[in-house]
């Protein structure tokens, strides 16, 4: 009777490192909350444009508040539960944190642009391209400073204050400080949505997301 020891089971995919870490990271959460949210505004964008005497400018609530709840789970989707482990580990994390920051931002990019079809020239897939970019870029900043969990609110309290502060008439300065009500093809809001996700990338990819407790 042989007393060899059975061969070991080969491991299972979802079992692998790669693997592990996009799980440990909650990624596959946020992937599925980013399909919620670029559903969600597809149907919301065409409900709006569909009601009597409303046009394609009814869309405005869709892409200053889709962008907001994207970037909400693309920031709260940094948190990690072992950042001591990340930080003292021997290969470099900044590539993997600016994959795991980039990956969703895309994803979010593209669905929520291919949710308000047509019309590029006002409140269409321009525009929220550059909201989803614009606000990304402040959860991650806000991710680095204060903490992946709460860095949806610094973004969520300044859009909301926008919405409803902004003048109707879009350019001027108000291009600059409610870049997010502006028609798309405004060229600085772009610059400051731009900016504001290079500078809020660089920042997380440097830093990592602080460490909190719980």
């Amino acid at each position: 009777m042989s007393t060899r020891p059975a061969p070991a089971a080969p491991p299972r995919p979802w079992s692998r490192p790669p693997f592990l870490h996009v799980r440990s990271r909650a990624l596959p959460l946020t992937v599925v909350t980013l399909v919620c949210v670029a559903l969600v505004a597809a149907w919301a964008a065409h409900w709006l444009e569909s009601r009597p005497y409303f046009d394609h400018t009814a869309r405005v609530p869709v892409v200053v508040l889709a962008p907001l709840l994207a970037s909400a789970a693309i920031g709260t989707g940094l948190y990690t539960h072992s950042d001591e482990l990340d930080r003292t580990a021997v290969r470099r994390w900044w590539p993997r944190r600016l994959l795991h920051l980039l990956a969703p931002t895309v994803l979010a990019v593209g669905a929520l642009a291919a949710a308000v079809p047509g019309h590029p020239e006002a409140y269409g897939a321009l525009g929220m391209v550059r909201n989803v970019l614009g606000a990304t870029g402040v959860a991650a900043a806000s991710a680095a400073l204060i903490g992946a969990r709460p860095s949806w609110l610094p973004m969520t309290v300044y859009g909301g204050a926008v919405y409803l502060a902004a003048p109707r008439t879009p350019g001027g300065a108000a291009a600059v400080w409610a870049w997010p009500m502006q028609p798309g093809p405004q060229g600085a809001a772009w610059a400051v949505a731009v900016t504001a996700f290079v500078a809020g990338s660089a920042l997380l990819v440097v830093r990592g997301a602080r460490p909190e407790r719980g």
